[in-house]
């Protein structure tokens, strides 16, 4: 690959991170969805000034869900 091929690989994936991230900042404001980040199974560890997060079941949980709709959408 050629560094234009990789700069295009570059630019899409920004793009791609750019998108997503605005479509959380919009689903944070939809009501009825505070349960993503608060499931069973979701790390959180509080000690003293350290916060450590990490939603383990969340993201399983969005996975199969966007790997069901994009099998549906391919069909």
């Amino acid at each position: 690959m050629d560094l234009d091929g990789i700069g295009r690989l570059l630019i899409g994936i920004g793009v791609m991170i750019f998108l997503l991230g605005g479509l959380f900042l919009l689903l944070s404001k939809v009501p009825g969805l505070g349960w993503l980040g608060r499931l069973p199974g979701d790390i959180h560890i509080q000690r003293g000034g350290f916060s450590f997060f990490f939603p383990l079941t969340t993201c399983i949980v969005l996975s199969v869900m966007l790997t069901i709709i994009w099998q549906l959408l391919r069909r």
